[in-house]
């Protein structure tokens, strides 16, 4: 029984096809009012699409689930209007330390570079970010989220025109209703994907950790991210220790292959692995036990026909290193404002083919890291236990063997460098914002002399980025350095090497598709083109 946080249930309705039980035509429909198709809705919403959000539950997730949050989805979510809320009620944290047995072995400073808005990372439980992202739905005039309802069925290409027809199951009944697209968003054991027959391939290993949300009575630890490999409370296996609000701690334990599940989850057995961890006189409270099993696997496309896959229902990571929700809201990113270019064609639908040519290879990316993560964190043979410990050791003293360990290696956004909707670079530029990488926060002053961020005036369309004087271009807005933004503190043109006359085409979802020394207008608009898959 949690102790801390009050489930709410949220009202279901009857709409207005049930109650008229004449199918209505959907733009939109998202399956599934998770954090990652909450997050889908309010950018549908932002871009100007109405959309259906469909749950067959009516309450949020039980259990702190999904609870680091980083830079860049926080940076969405403030697009989104919630960011500021999310950081507010999360936990603020960006150093991380690894022990190995009982001394420390290495630490590390997730966000050392200074002049960014969004810290490095927070924690806060999957439960307060749903619920934040269903009031925003809620107050959304665009969004019609429905509770209580089940797909059960859909057939696509019905009238010969690419629609979907769902079959939706609620408390009072079947109906069906029609869409130009559905995205599923409906978590790993998404009953879309089955229905379309999509594989979901990978690796599941055997490898499962004890989950604990934990109220600790005058918890000394700092605000940081602790690992232990090997420590004397819980020989021979690694735990995780983060802060979580309203004085909640989670504590991970790793667990022997041939442990029972369901027997790891009584108090009497978890009670005394965290009364050895934290000592006996510590006085702590149990909030909620899972164990959780780890598996690293994606689907084969992210987009069948008129159905596209988002988040858990796409692709599935081990939790070390917080790839999961974070990835997820990186997938929605990518994907609304294209729906929205192809819905108001302004783009060919094979635009949406990208999607799956970017985030696969963003999924890829964190398949890689988990899996790397999972072996080092569990060792699968005696050699590899003995390579892990002597890395663990030389850490200590040997700055050379720090960056081999690896007790999760904490969400980044993957770059689309090699995306067909980049634009390549014809001159010579320094530093990182190469066309296909998502854009690097500054801190800027706008035009009312007020202190402001690079980000807050980019992500609702293509916008022409310029470092001096340019004319106008259709369909794009142009922002000016020196005009509309002022770069006082010199960091936005030092990490954009932004010289006199440098201009960057930057794409809805805050991504760089093309940058030149000079502004010149046919250039421009190839690659705006290029961009919106025009060819």
């Amino acid at each position: 029984m949690q102790k801390t946080y009050t489930y709410p249930e949220f009202a279901y309705r009857q709409s207005e096809e049930q109650r008229s039980g004449r199918p209505q035509h959907h733009a939109v429909l998202i399956v599934g009012a998770g954090p990652i198709g909450l997050t889908l809705a309010l950018d549908c919403a932002a871009r100007g699409l109405r959309c259906v959000l469909l749950d067959d539950n009516n309450s949020v997730s039980i259990g702190s689930r999904a609870v680091c949050y980083a830079k860049r989805p926080l940076e969405i979510w403030d697009r989104l209007g919630v960011g500021a809320s999310l950081v507010e009620q999360g936990v603020r944290w960006q150093v991380g330390k690894v022990f190995f047995r009982d001394e420390l072995a290495y630490q590390f400073d997730l966000l050392p570079e200074a002049h960014h808005q969004m810290p490095a990372m927070i924690n806060l439980q999957q439960y307060h970010l749903e619920e934040k992202l269903v009031a925003a739905c809620e107050a959304e005039p665009l969004i019609d989220l429905r509770w209580k309802h089940r797909l059960l069925s859909l057939e696509q290409d019905v009238d010969g025109n690419g629609g979907v027809r769902l079959t939706i199951e609620t408390p009072d009944g079947v109906f069906h209703s029609t869409a130009d697209w559905v995205v599923a968003c409906d978590g790993a054991n998404s009953d879309t994907r089955r229905m379309i027959g999509a594989e979901f391939t990978g690796q599941a290993f055997q490898d499962r950790f004890l989950i604990a949300d934990v109220i600790i009575k005058d918890a000394n630890f700092p605000t940081e991210r602790w690992f232990w490999f090997d420590p004397p409370f819980h020989r021979g296996q690694s735990v995780l220790l983060h802060k979580q609000c309203d004085g909640v701690w989670r504590i991970d334990f790793q667990l022997g292959w041939g442990a029972d599940p369901n027997e790891e989850k009584k108090p009497e057995k978890v009670i005394p692995r965290i009364q050895a961890m934290l000592g006996p006189e510590v006085e702590f409270e149990l909030e909620w036990v899972s164990v959780y099993q780890f598996a690293c696997r994606r689907i084969d496309r992210l987009r069948h026909g008129r159905v596209l896959f988002a988040g858990d229902s796409a692709h599935q990571v081990s939790p070390f290193g917080a790839r999961g929700a974070n990835t997820g809201v990186q997938d929605a990113d990518n994907l609304a404002w294209k729906l929205q270019a192809v819905l108001s064609g302004r783009a060919p639908e094979h635009l949406l083919d990208s999607y799956h040519e970017e985030r696969a290879v963003a999924a890829d990316d964190n398949l890689l890291n988990s899996t790397r993560s999972t072996d080092f964190i569990t060792p699968k043979s005696r050699i590899s236990l003995r390579l892990r410990n002597a890395v663990l050791e030389l850490a200590r003293t040997e700055a050379f063997a720090r960056p081999l360990v690896n007790s999760g290696r904490l969400s980044t956004p993957t770059p689309y460098l090699n995306s067909s909707l980049n634009t390549p670079d014809e001159e010579l530029f320094r530093g990182r914002m190469k066309p296909g990488s998502h854009c690097a926060d500054a801190p800027v002053h706008n035009r009312a002399g007020q202190p402001d961020w690079l980000l807050k005036h980019l992500g609702q369309g293509f916008v022409l980025l310029s470092f001096g004087p340019v004319p106008a271009v259709e369909g794009l807005s142009v922002l000016e350095i020196g005009r509309d933004l002022i770069d006082s503190e010199g960091v936005l043109a030092q990490r954009y090497d932004g010289r006199p006359g440098t201009v960057y085409l930057l794409r809805p979802d805050q991504h760089v598709a093309a940058r030149w020394r000079g502004f010149d207008a046919a250039k421009v608009q190839a690659a705006l083109r290029r961009a919106l898959a025009i060819h």
